[in-house]
């Protein structure tokens, strides 16, 4: 059974930094791409950031671009997300979730496995 279980979350004040971590394990991690999403109190999930099978820069919602970035070290099967310069609006539970197909991230083949999240809360 595929299992994705993330860390790191935590209450920051704004400004501040996190790094949340997604330790994968039962599946071939290095062959997928994976995602962050998170969901906000009282809203919907909001795709977040991926990242190809092989690494690389990665991909961003507008709303994080300069501040998150993304990661992941496939010699230990897991994934990073970096937050930084943190605003009140990206409190959130956060989730890693692997993607259904093998390859590059495609928005289109959608995300099949997720973890139980990792709750970031921004508040002074």
């Amino acid at each position: 059974e595929v299992r994705l279980v993330e860390s790191g979350g935590g209450l920051v004040q704004p400004g501040g930094s996190l790094r949340l971590s997604c330790a994968a394990s039962e599946f071939s991690f290095s062959s997928y791409a994976m995602s962050w999403v998170r969901q906000a109190p009282g809203k919907g999930l909001e795709w977040v950031s991926a990242i190809n099978p092989g690494g690389g820069n990665g991909y961003y919602t507008d709303s994080v671009k300069g501040r998150f970035g993304i990661s992941r070290d496939n010699a230990k099967n897991t994934l990073y997300l970096q937050l930084t310069s943190l605003k009140t609006e990206d409190t959130a539970m956060y989730y890693c979730a692997k993607q259904t197909n093998t390859g590059a991230w495609l928005p289109d083949y959608g995300m099949d496995y997720w973890g139980k999240g990792t709750q970031v809360t921004i508040s002074s």
